[in-house]
C-alpha cells in the first residue's frame, strides 16, 4: 500500500460500478439497445453495492450513470444512500456494438472476428459500430474531466463492463491489448485513486468491503 505524504492534497477517487445483471448478462450482446432492464438479483445487487458505497468514511459527492436503463437503475439506490441525484453523461454508455447489437454471445464468438475482440481489440470495430480505442479514448477522456470536476473529492460513475476494463487498463498503464484479461462482474466496484504523484488503482471488481480504500 503507498503512503501519502503528510500536508498532500487528498485523492481525488473515482468509483466505477458495472450495472447490476440483467435477464441476459453474459448470453447477449445488448449493445446500446433501450428496453434491458435488472433482474431481480441486478436490483439486490445495485442495493448492496449502495450500502457499501455510502458506508464508506469519505462519501462520494456526486454519482454520474450511462444512459442506458441497467445503469440508470443500478445508480439509483446510490444516490438515494448518499442524498445526491444521479446525472446521467453519455460518455459512460456502454461500447457501440452496431450489427452485433443483440446477438447472442454463443454465436458471435464462433465468428472469424471473435479472436480480435479478445486477443487485438487495438484492430477491432465492431461492424457499423464502434472500435475499442475510440471507446478507451472516450472513457479516458470522460475520467480526466470528472477529476479534474471533483478534485479532492470522491465521485461514482455506473457503467459497464468493457468501458471499466477500458479505463482501468488505461489508468494502470496496460495496453488495450491486455484488457480483456480484466474481469468486471456485475454490480462490481473499481476505485482508481489520483493524487499529485499520479494515478493509482485501489481495487478492481470488488464485490466485498472497501476497507482497501483506506489508503495507509
Amino acid at each position: 500500500m503507498r503512503s501519502r505524504r503528510r500536508g498532500s492534497p487528498p485523492l481525488t477517487i473515482a468509483l466505477f460500478v458495472r450495472h447490476g445483471q440483467t435477464p441476459t448478462t453474459g448470453k447477449v450482446l445488448p449493445g446500446r439497445a433501450r428496453g434491458l432492464h435488472l433482474a431481480e438479483e441486478g436490483r439486490a445487487q445495485a442495493q448492496r453495492a449502495a450500502e457499501r458505497i455510502a458506508g464508506l468514511p469519505r462519501p462520494p459527492v456526486a454519482v454520474y450513470s450511462s444512459p442506458l436503463e441497467r445503469a440508470r437503475e443500478t445508480a439509483a439506490p446510490i444516490a438515494r444512500a448518499l442524498g445526491q441525484r444521479v446525472q446521467i453523461h453519455r460518455g459512460l454508455a456502454e461500447i457501440d456494438v452496431g450489427d452485433w447489437t443483440g446477438a447472442e454471445l454463443r454465436q458471435v464468438s464462433k465468428s472469424s472476428q471473435w479472436w480480435a475482440v479478445r486477443h487485438w481489440p487495438t484492430g477491432f470495430r465492431f461492424p457499423e459500430g464502434e472500435s475499442f480505442r475510440e471507446a478507451s479514448a472516450r472513457m479516458t477522456d470522460l475520467l480526466v474531466d470528472l477529476v479534474d470536476r471533483h478534485r479532492g473529492s470522491t465521485f461514482v460513475a455506473v457503467s459497464h463492463a468493457d468501458p471499466i476494463k477500458a479505463v482501468v487498463a488505461a489508468t494502470a498503464g496496460l495496453p488495450l491489448d491486455l484488457f480483456q484479461r480484466l474481469v468486471i462482474s456485475p454490480a462490481s466496484i473499481s476505485a482508481l485513486g489520483f493524487g499529485e504523484d499520479g494515478p493509482y488503482v485501489l481495487c478492481v471488481n470488488s464485490t466485498g468491503s472497501l476497507s482497501e480504500l483506506a489508503v495507509s
